[in-house]
C-alpha cells in the first residue's frame, strides 16, 4: 500500500518538526549537579594600620612640648634656619597653632595671625609644618596643642621665635639658645633618649 501525503500534511508535519525543534532550542540545558557551595568563610576584620609615630617626647607641659617641636622642625629645616640675630625688620612674621594627636601625626593647623601680605609665606610654612610630620608623640600628654611664632627673613630663611637668637643689628651680641632640659627632649640636638 501506497501512502501518499498530501501538500496539506506535509505543511502541517513540516510545522510540527520545525516547532519542535524551535522547542528544543530554547529550553533550558539539563540542571547541572549540584555542588554544594562553600560553607561561608568567617572573615576577621583587618586592623588598620597605625599611622607613623614620631620620636616619644616627654614633655610634661605645652611649654615643653612647643620646645620638643622647634628642634624637631629645625632638625627638619636645618638648611633653612636664619643664623645670627636677626634683622630689625622682617619680611614676615606669621604665629600658627599646631595641634597634634597622641602619636605626633598632624590634627590641625590654626592661624593665630597669618603675614596676610605674603601668602606664599603662608604656604611655605604650612609645607613646612606638614613635611616634619610626625612631630614627637606626646606620650606623657596624650595629645598636644602649641602656638609658635614665624619669624621669616627676606632671605627665605626663617627662626622659631622659641628657638630666637633675638633681632638687632649686626654684630650685637647672640641672644643664648634654651637648653635642652635633661632627658625628655629626645629631638634636641645632642639629647638622649629614656
Amino acid at each position: 500500500m501506497k501512502s501518499i501525503l498530501s501538500p496539506r500534511s506535509l505543511l502541517s508535519l513540516s510545522l510540527v518538526l520545525l516547532l519542535g525543534l524551535l522547542a528544543g532550542c530554547a529550553s533550558s540545558p539539563p540542571p547541572a549537579a549540584s555542588v554544594p557551595a562553600p560553607a561561608p568563610v568567617a572573615m576577621t576584620p583587618q586592623p588598620k594600620p597605625e599611622p607613623p609615630m614620631g620620636p616619644p617626647s616627654g614633655a610634661l607641659t605645652a611649654l615643653d612640648y612647643r620646645l620638643d617641636a622647634a628642634y624637631h622642625l629645625y632638625g627638619k629645616n636645618n638648611g633653612r634656619i636664619y643664623q645670627g640675630v636677626m634683622p630689625h625688620f622682617l619680611y614676615a612674621i606669621g604665629v600658627l597653632e599646631v595641634q597634634v594627636d597622641p602619636r605626633g601625626n598632624l590634627l590641625a593647623l590654626n592661624w593665630m595671625r597669618a603675614p596676610d601680605h605674603a601668602p606664599e609665606v603662608i604656604a611655605e610654612i604650612e609645607r613646612t609644618v606638614r613635611q616634619a610630620a610626625p612631630f614627637p608623640a606626646p606620650v606623657q600628654l596624650g595629645s598636644a596643642s602649641y602656638i609658635e611664632t614665624w619669624l621669616w627673613d627676606a632671605s627665605g630663611n626663617f627662626q622659631l621665635h622659641t628657638l630666637s637668637e633675638g633681632q638687632g643689628p649686626k654684630g650685637q651680641p647672640r641672644r643664648a639658645m634654651p637648653a635642652p632640659r635633661g632627658i625628655r627632649l629626645v629631638s634636641a640636638p645632642g639629647a638622649t633618649a629614656r
